[in-house]
């Protein structure tokens, strides 16, 4: 069966298991889930991940979490952009995730970026997700 959002089954997956207090988790791998946590990782919220191949041609990626004295460091993650309704912001109307505590993570036209790298590279672009 295909799945209709593999971002956003993602991003379940890392929530589930940092409530669950497990030290890493797996997804199905892709470019666009890759992105994504090289940006997590750009901005500490995630210590790492890395690509294993299962069988031949199909790999998945395990994302190591990060914990702050037993306490996840994600404390909320959220899709904004889904299949039934894309959100795009230019780079002024871009909002602050709670007064730049936390971060939104972007689709542009230079990559996958974080708020503060595309505010720093001047693009806007489709809003992927919010991570405090």
């Amino acid at each position: 069966m295909s799945m209709s959002d593999p971002l956003g089954d993602m991003l379940t997956r890392i929530r589930n298991a940092q409530r669950s207090r497990h030290a890493n988790c797996v997804a199905p791998a892709s470019k666009l889930r890759a992105n994504v946590l090289d940006a997590l990782k750009r901005e500490g919220f995630i210590r790492g991940f890395s690509a294993e191949e299962v069988k031949p041609g199909i790999s998945q990626l395990r994302i190591e979490l990060k914990y702050n004295e037993g306490e996840p460091v994600i404390k909320e993650i959220t899709r904004v952009s889904k299949p039934g309704r894309r959100v795009y912001s230019k780079i002024k109307e871009l909002p602050r995730v709670y007064a730049g505590l936390g971060i939104s993570i972007l689709s542009t036209p230079r990559g996958v970026l974080s708020d503060a790298e595309a505010r720093a590279a001047n693009v806007g672009g489709e809003v992927l997700c919010r991570v405090f």
